[in-house]
Order: C-alpha cells, then sequence, then structure tokens
C-alpha cells in the first residue's frame, strides 16, 4: 500500500519550508523514524524523520524548492501485510489522486461534506498526529485548521467560496485574482491544483509571447525580479544575480521591515571605560583557569538592570479594538544576535535571570554552535524578552540597531579601543567600549532608557562594585 507523508508542521506557525537536501531516493528501503531530508524553516535546519517503514515510492519536491506544511512530502509504500492490502503499491492499494494528498481539506463555510469519525489531529513533527478518540458524549469538537465546517441550511443554499489561507498565498504571490480561478473542488472549491495549474499555463505564455514594447506590462510583470545576464531597467546595469530571499534571509527582511514600521524606536549611547573590568577578568581567569567572557558579564549586569528598570523587558501589542496594552515579564528570556552562514539569528537565553556570568557564557557558546551549524531549534530561536548584539566583534565602535520585534529594546556593544582618557583631572590611555540603547519610545520615556543604560555602563566601569552580582 502507498502511504503519503505529509510535510508536518514544524511549530511557531510555520507554514512553508525550503527542501535542502533529500536523504533517500526513490527505490531506498527505510525504517520509521530514519531521517529522509533536511528543510531549512524561516528558524533554523530541521531533519524530517520518515513515520513508515518500507520501499520510497516518491519523492514529492526537489532541493529548492519551497514545501508547504500539510502538502504531500513522501510516498511510501509499506508491507502488504500491515494492512492487510494485496501488493505493497499495487493501484488497489494506493489512495485516490486526492486522498494521497490527504491533507487537511480546503477551509469554506458553508460546506455540508461530512467529517469523518476516526479524523486525527494532523500532522505533526513529533507522533505524526493522532487519531481522535471515539465521541462518547454531546461534548463538541473545535474544527482544526483545514477542516471541513459543516453549518446548517438549506441544501441548496451556495455558501460564499473561503478557500485555505495557503491557497491564498500562492494565489498572491503569483498575482493571481483568485475570483478569476474556476474551482475543481466540491460545488467549485479552489484547491491548490487550480492555482498551480493556472500558474503553469501563465509560465510558458509569458515566455513565449512578449509584450508588444507599445504595450505597457502588467503590474505582477513589473514587479518580477530579472535574470542575471539581462539589463536592469532602472540603472540600465547589467544583473549579475537575481534571487528570491527564502529561509532565514526572508525571515530577516521580515522581522527588520516590521521593527521599522511597528516601533518608534530612540536611541541613545554613551562610552564606558572598561579598563577595571577587562584587569578584573584577567585575573579570574588567570587564577581559576577560565572566566566568563565579555559579553556574558555585561549581559549579567544588563538582567540586573532590567530588575531595576522593568519597562524595558516589556512588549506592546496592539488589540483587535486598537487599545495598546504594555506586557511585562517576571524574568528575562535573553536574545543575543549570532552571524551565521544562513544570516543572523537570534539565539534565546531561556531563564537568564536565574544564571550567573560563568553560565551565561556557556549558555551562548552552547546557543551559537547550534545555531552555526543549523540545529538549533524553533524553541532556541524564538521567546526572548531583550536582545543583546554585540558588533564590535565585526570591529565597528557603535550602530543605531533595529530592536528584534516584537520587544522593546536591543542593547549594543562596541569593540574595545585603547583611547585617551581623563581620569581625575589627568590624561591617560584607558579601554574604552560604547554602548547603544534603542529603545521602544512607547514603553518609556528617554529617562529610563538613560538610568538603565547608565546602570549597565557604571558596571562595567566599576566592577568590584557588582562582581558580587555575577
Amino acid at each position: 500500500m502507498i502511504k503519503t507523508f505529509l510535510l508536518p508542521d514544524l511549530g511557531e506557525g510555520l507554514t512553508e519550508a525550503e527542501l535542502v537536501r533529500w536523504m533517500v531516493a526513490a527505490g531506498d528501503t527505510v525504517a520509521v523514524d530514519q531521517p529522509i531530508a533536511e528543510v531549512e524553516t524561516a528558524k533554523s535546519l530541521v531533519e524530517i524523520p520518515c513515520p513508515f517503514e518500507g520501499v520510497v515510492h516518491q519523492l514529492h519536491g526537489e532541493a529548492g524548492q519551497m514545501m508547504l506544511v500539510d502538502e504531500p512530502f513522501i510516498s511510501v509504500a509499506t508491507e502488504a501485510g500491515e494492512t492487510g492490502g494485496q501488493d505493497s503499491g499495487s493501484p488497489a492499494d494506493s489512495e485516490p489522486a486526492e486522498g494521497a494528498l490527504s491533507y487537511r481539506e480546503e477551509e469554506r463555510a458553508g460546506t455540508t461534506a461530512p467529517q469523518a469519525e476516526d479524523e486525527g489531529s494532523g500532522n505533526v513533527l513529533i507522533g505524526y498526529g493522532t487519531g481522535a478518540a471515539k465521541s462518547t458524549g454531546s461534548r463538541r469538537r473545535r474544527p482544526r485548521a483545514g477542516s471541513v465546517i459543516t453549518t446548517p441550511g438549506p441544501a441548496n443554499e451556495q455558501a460564499p467560496l473561503v478557500i485555505n489561507p495557503i491557497v491564498r498565498k500562492m494565489a498572491r504571490d503569483h498575482g493571481i485574482d483568485i475570483a478569476t480561478v474556476q474551482g475543481t473542488g466540491q460545488n467549485g472549491m479552489v484547491l491548490r491544483s487550480d492555482i498551480q495549474s493556472r500558474i503553469d499555463s501563465a509560465a510558458p505564455a509569458a515566455a513565449s509571447t512578449p509584450a508588444p514594447a507599445a504595450t505597457p506590462a502588467p503590474a505582477a510583470a513589473a514587479s518580477a525580479p530579472v535574470g542575471a545576464g539581462q539589463t536592469d531597467s532602472r540603472t540600465g546595469l547589467p544583473v549579475a544575480e537575481s534571487t528570491v530571499l527564502s529561509g532565514v534571509r526572508r525571515t530577516i527582511a521580515n522581522a527588520m521591515s516590521t521593527s521599522r514600521r511597528e516601533i518608534p524606536e530612540a536611541t541613545v549611547w554613551v562610552d564606558v571605560d572598561v579598563t577595571k573590568l577587562l584587569k578584573l577578568r584577567a585575573k579570574v581567569k588567570e587564577s581559576a583557569g577560565s572566566a566568563p567572557s565579555m559579553l556574558a558579564i555585561i549581559s549579567r549586569f544588563a538582567v540586573l538592570g532590567l530588575k531595576q528598570f522593568p519597562e524595558l523587558n516589556s512588549r506592546i501589542e496592539v488589540g483587535a479594538d486598537g487599545q495598546l496594552t504594555q506586557t511585562r515579564f517576571e524574568g528575562v528570556n535573553l536574545g543575543f544576535a549570532a552571524q551565521t552562514e544562513r544570516g543572523l539569528v537570534v539565539p534565546n537565553v531561556r531563564g537568564a535571570h536565574q544564571l550567573n556570568a560563568q553560565q551565561l557564557s556557556a549558555e551562548f557558546a552552547r546557543l551559537a554552535s547550534l545555531a552555526r551549524e543549523g540545529k538549533a531549534g524553533v524553541s532556541d530561536l524564538s521567546g526572548s524578552t531583550f536582545t543583546i548584539n554585540n558588533y564590535g566583534v565585526f570591529n565597528v565602535d557603535g550602530s543605531a540597531a533595529i530592536i528584534n520585534y516584537p520587544e522593546a529594546a536591543i542593547l549594543g556593544i562596541g569593540r574595545v579601543v585603547e583611547r585617551p582618557w581623563v581620569v581625575k583631572g589627568k590624561v591617560k590611555v584607558r579601554s574604552i567600549c560604547e554602548l547603544t540603547l534603542s529603545f521602544d519610545h512607547r514603553v518609556c520615556d528617554g529617562g529610563t532608557a538613560a538610568g538603565f543604560l547608565r546602570f549597565v555602563a557604571d558596571a562595567m566601569t566599576n566592577p568590584q562594585h557588582a562582581v558580587i552580582s555575577l
């Protein structure tokens, strides 16, 4: 029998993933829980395990392709004895074309198709879905995303068309007016295959029939990227490369745009004399054999500062009624910017307020390693309440960093350089570091932001006064 596994829900509301590589091929024998592919989500690289045992019948995608959650991912021919079928993979045992997809049915309010009693909870990354318990009472079941929703009404009543969000996204991404698509599903429901057919039919026509020079190009065509080797109409220069943003790069772009659009931010900064801090750390390393990283020490000061200035450890949310709500947190989940080959990501030290500098240093190293190897999970890369960005590693003094939406602030750390500095009326050579704080001006005024920044700077300047809290 042919069993088709759908791309599972990878968490955090992610609806798609880029297929990086297959780890099996058609005809290979696979076992339950054997890794079969590696995909890149907006958060991290993820290995997908196989829920079936048998022989790979079909791979539903190629490397570099964007795969949608709840779409066919891999089909496996299982042993006939497992299901009481005949020859594995025979037409009689294969699921019908639409059934083989077995993805959650397209949403349409007012359809009257009955819901199967044994319907499961849907594909998930761990467990591959759950069977539905038999109902023994009158408790109503809440329909899950993509389920057919049945509503009372006359049998001949034509309900308004409502399609699956993924179908809407496909149409929108390709500039297709959904109202012009003739649906082939029940009662004219528009399916993924309908959108894909429109996309496939439009591509050859566009390639073989260029628009006359005097005819303005459609808006969708005007916004399409120009291919390598072609001339850019805006600049007149040859195009070296044109790629669609995907995965982490697209997530970064969207997050930066959202932050700039939603958060009215302001920035304060200060130069800090860290000569004593460097000397203290050197003594600790000499006596103990190791010492926390500078990032960990400064982070510890920042966590202590957030306790005194909790406004910066919060977020602003806009309700459906337009009301603004400020949410503060008991404790700190500390994000830190980490540069990887896949782009800038923000690993998250959960419960950072419960860790000392040495423990923070260890967590930074562990999470940074996972992020650079592409093995950090969704929970490792989300849920922070405050972020620190050490751009000093790039040998720059300062930067007005963009706030990690929806947080309220981000603390930037510049490089440490020797500069002339006045100490008790005399000019001396000191180690100087610039701190920058970008903050959401809705959560607090400048006095609060400056107070927090001054707290951290003073602790760095006179660490002996704060070392007991490390």
